[in-house]
């Protein structure tokens, strides 16, 4: 379909063409006066199928055109696109007024060519002067700031009292803003399933895009790294646990993404999920809260390792032979090798390994 568009554009265009060169041909050759020939209908058929072959080998290179068009529009904030359309369309305005003169000539330079060239020009100017000056825009457009890029891909937010009384809290922050290592991680997942994470999840349209750069890398480890935040990204979509956001913006003055993931923080007031070590030391001084999920790690971490020796009391039998089983103060479990013969006794007995469950945490060792 969209091919067939495409063509259809060029054959408008050459039919179009022809009609204001054609006649000058016939002129030339001596067929003016050939009314069978020197007509508006064979006119622009001769200019349409002459730019219909043309488009055989060349439609695709305008479909890529169009496409690198559409994500660089894609790529740009709402106020940007709106601020820019309105520049463009006062500078072919003012190029329809100035040009109005020189349509009405004979010269064929003069009343299409050069009136086509002013509009061009008098387009991109206008686009120019409205997108170079964004900031004082946002700043007269507050409706067209942050908050309204936000487009919300999954779950609901709740507005009940209780939730509302949440947000008051100094604390408490109701956008997470992912960044792209926390994505490439993985780990998120298991976070955002236990439901230890509250409020909204938001990803930025420069990660996504960062995301998408490092897939398309020529690097394998890059593409792995890049497909798999991507993977990450649409598993994330489809759970329920917590919502998520989209925020289509972006911060054309700031080039970093990490300085760009700060910006918005303070803006949405949020809070960055990461496990960056640089970023996390970076907004300590920005006032921006940090979850990190490699703390969160180093916190779940259990305080007894391998080689530490435990006083435990032996209170029955394990399921293999020989074994046997005691509890320390938090009831954590630990399972003895050797120890069925030290029942209701309380022995030394150093780790050899744990192991963490969902029902808890167990510690095997053996007699000391």
């Amino acid at each position: 379909m969209r091919k067939r568009i495409i063509q259809l554009v060029y054959v408008i265009i050459g039919g179009a063409l022809a009609l204001n060169i054609m006649p000058l041909l016939w002129q030339l050759i001596g067929f003016q006066n050939n009314l069978w020939l020197n007509n508006y209908i064979v006119n622009f058929l001769i200019g349409g199928v002459l730019f219909f072959i043309l488009s055989l080998p060349t439609w695709r290179l305008v479909d890529n055109f169009i496409h690198r068009l559409e994500n660089m529009l894609n790529a740009q904030s709402p106020l940007m696109l709106l601020v820019g359309s309105l520049g463009t369309l006062i500078g072919l305005v003012l190029a329809v007024v100035i040009t109005v003169p020189l349509q009405r000539m004979d010269n064929v330079l003069l009343s299409s060519v050069i009136p086509v060239i002013i509009m061009l020009l008098f387009g991109y100017l206008g686009f120019r002067l409205g997108t170079t000056r964004i900031d004082e825009w946002r700043n007269l457009i507050p409706s067209l700031n942050n908050v309204s890029r936000l487009t919300k891909i999954r779950g609901k937010t709740k507005k009940n009292d209780e939730t509302v009384d949440a947000e008051n809290e100094p604390n408490y922050h109701h956008y997470k803003i992912l960044d792209t290592n926390i994505l490439i991680d993985g780990r998120i997942l298991d976070v955002v399933k236990t439901g230890f994470i509250e409020g909204t999840l938001l990803v930025p349209n420069f990660v996504l895009y960062e995301l998408q750069y490092l897939a398309d890398k020529g690097e394998e480890l890059k593409r792995v790294r890049g497909r798999r935040g991507l993977d990450v990204l649409n598993e994330l979509r489809e759970m329920d646990a917590v919502p998520l956001e989209m925020w289509e913006g972006d911060y054309d003055d700031i080039k970093e993404v990490d300085e760009k993931l700060i910006r918005l923080a303070k803006d949405l007031n949020g809070a960055l999920v990461t496990n960056d070590f640089n970023l996390n030391k970076v907004t300590q001084f920005q006032d921006v809260q940090v979850l990190n999920l490699n703390e969160l790690a180093g916190a779940l971490r259990p305080s007894i390792k391998v080689g530490d020796h435990l006083q435990v009391l032996l209170v029955k039998n394990g399921t293999e032979r020989q074994q046997a089983v005691g509890y320390l103060d938090d009831g954590t479990m630990v399972v003895v090798e050797d120890g069925r013969d030290k029942l209701q006794e309380r022995v030394t007995v150093e780790v050899t390994s744990a192991l963490q469950t969902d029902a808890g945490r167990m510690i095997f060792g053996k007699l000391v």
